[in-house]
């Protein structure tokens, strides 16, 4: 075969690659989903090592609607969306805020949850004093919420404020009270409540449903949640599944599932039963 000819069957070939239709993906039968499995009541590992939560059970139940089988198991925080890009497992749902940053590498669903982000100190501290939990701030709302932020730098000044790594709520604090207090950071919510618990630091940063459930234990009767909670802005857009971007077919089936759970109130009932709160997204 001549040169010539070769290259003119490559063109061929080429153009009939570029021509030929994209096939639609086939639904998954079956995926693997990851939670963190330590971020109460979210998600967490019960003493005899099985997950449960407030993921866990609404990931089961959003499974039953995609008609799929589930297999739901535990990563560390900061290797969830690592892993996921490698093919570990299909799906993050681990209290992970869709945010710019994260969606440069993955993909999310439609958020399944909003739940803003505030402090715990001790109620006899001058943030304490404040009370002000259940006032909500768009960061958005840039007048309003930098108002809000600075009443509160004065009270935390100087203070060591907890907060899990590799978070937006990391993020939140070094872009807007860096200046103010010193930043510890945990590998674990688990670490940051064992230490707030003995004394060697003064504040919780984190969701305000996860502080709840700390604060619920015996422990932490003189903790209070104070100050009011924060979404939007580095938060992004609320709490959603990750996956991978190719994964376009399983994305439309976990979308059309949430918006099911959404519209017949599982959802709310599942939240209202985990974190004492409706957390359902407002569409």
């Amino acid at each position: 075969m001549t040169i010539n000819r070769m290259a003119a069957l490559a063109a061929i070939f080429t153009t009939l690659a570029f021509t030929q239709p994209v096939l639609a993906q086939d639904a998954p039968k079956s995926i693997k989903i990851a939670t963190e499995g330590a971020y109460a009541p979210w998600n967490f590992t019960t003493a005899d090592g099985k997950l449960d939560g407030l993921e866990i059970e609404l990931a089961n139940d959003l499974c039953a609607r995609m008609k799929v089988t589930c297999e739901i198991v535990s990563q560390d925080w900061d290797g969830l969306i690592p892993s996921l890009t490698v093919g570990k497992f299909d799906v993050i749902m681990a209290s992970m805020f869709i945010t710019p940053k994260r969606l440069e590498t993955i993909d999310f669903t439609q958020p399944y949850a909003v739940d803003p982000s505030g402090f715990a100190v001790a109620k006899d501290s001058e943030l304490g004093k404040l009370g002000m939990s259940a006032e909500k701030f768009k960061l958005e709302d840039e007048a309003a919420a930098a108002a809000a932020i600075d009443k509160l730098k004065p009270l935390l000044q100087g203070k060591i404020v907890g907060v899990q790594a590799a978070t937006t709520n990391l993020d939140f604090i070094k872009k807007y009270f860096g200046d103010t207090v010193e930043i510890r950071e945990y590998k674990t919510t688990e670490q940051h409540d064992l230490d707030l618990a003995a004394g060697r630091i003064d504040a919780l940063f984190a969701q305000q449903t996860a502080l709840a459930a700390t604060l619920a234990k015996p422990e932490f009767a003189d903790y209070t949640i104070a100050g009011p909670g924060f979404v939007g802005g580095v938060f992004g857009l609320g709490t959603g599944a990750g996956l991978r971007k190719a994964d376009t077919k399983l994305k439309d089936m976990l979308n059309a599932a949430i918006d099911s759970a959404i519209a017949d109130g599982t959802i709310k009932r599942i939240s209202e039963k985990w974190v004492g709160t409706d957390v359902t997204p407002v569409k």
